[in-house]
């Protein structure tokens, strides 16, 4: 079992930002239903924390405050599609190094958790929420480079 103090500070900073970094990629893929999308962010963070005991490495994830680096934003243009690849590339790094397989997967399945209930959240298109797609082409492509960040499906 892994645990938070297998990493160090900047490591753990890296692993746990990395879910918020994929909702914010998707909430930054269409205009529109930021508030909704955000409280889907929290609702999935919520719900992660109610199957406690699953996995200790996502019992302490999800108990750590996220928070995503203004600066790192800034430097990349702005560009948080950039920085949440990036971000997910690194934290799968640190735990292929530190953490087991079985860890892992659950680290993936929890990232793309958050983000698919982002993408979920609110309508986009449409007019006065008639028409419109659950899920819209820009939300599913940050979906994708989602999962091309994080590498092999879990299970894979």
């Amino acid at each position: 079992m892994t645990r938070r103090a297998d990493f160090n500070a900047e490591e753990w900073s890296t692993v746990i930002d990395g879910p918020l970094y994929a909702g914010m990629r998707v909430i930054s893929a269409d205009r529109g239903g930021t508030l909704r999308e955000s409280l889907a962010m929290g609702r999935a963070y919520q719900e992660a924390r109610a199957h406690h005991g699953e996995s200790e490495l996502l019992d302490e994830l999800v108990k750590s405050p996220p928070s995503i680096d203004a600066d790192r934003v800034r430097e990349a243009g702005g560009d948080i599609s950039v920085v949440a690849s990036q971000q997910l590339r690194e934290a799968i790094g640190i735990l292929e190094a530190k953490s087991t397989a079985t860890e892992i997967d659950a680290y993936k399945r929890f990232v793309m958790t958050v983000a698919q209930a982002v993408a979920g959240a609110h309508k986009e298109g449409g007019f006065l929420g008639i028409g419109g797609k659950q899920i819209s082409d820009a939300e599913n492509q940050a979906l994708d480079e989602i999962s091309a960040a994080l590498g092999a499906p879990p299970g894979a």
